[in-house]
């Protein structure tokens, strides 16, 4: 229950975060007002990143400037952090500061 309820809420995440990169990228062909960088990374850490990546690939938009990418990929691994925590609590374990997991019981 809990996989199938992260699997939808990543993939609807997802969307909005490829929707969101897709409206930054037209606007900056276009002279509009842009996407803030901080609403993409927001969107990539609430579990939006896989659309993100997809996006920076499809549509070769925030694919070249370092400084958003270092900041993009540590979204990323804070994310998957936090998925793990979850999953580990899920399966009964408990994580003792980040130095140790070990089977609760």
């Amino acid at each position: 229950m809990l996989a199938a309820t992260l699997a939808a809420l990543y993939a609807l995440a997802s969307v909005a975060c490829f929707i969101a990169y897709a409206l930054d990228k037209s606007a900056a062909r276009h002279g509009r007002r842009r996407t803030p960088e901080r609403t993409l990374l927001l969107l990539g850490l609430a579990g939006g990143w896989p659309g993100a990546l997809a996006a920076q690939r499809l549509l070769r938009h925030k694919s070249a400037k370092t400084s958003f990418l270092l900041k993009f990929w540590l979204t990323v691994a804070l994310n998957l952090a936090v998925l793990a925590a979850i999953g580990a609590s899920q399966a009964g374990w408990i994580s003792l500061g980040g130095l140790a997991i070990l089977p609760q019981g």
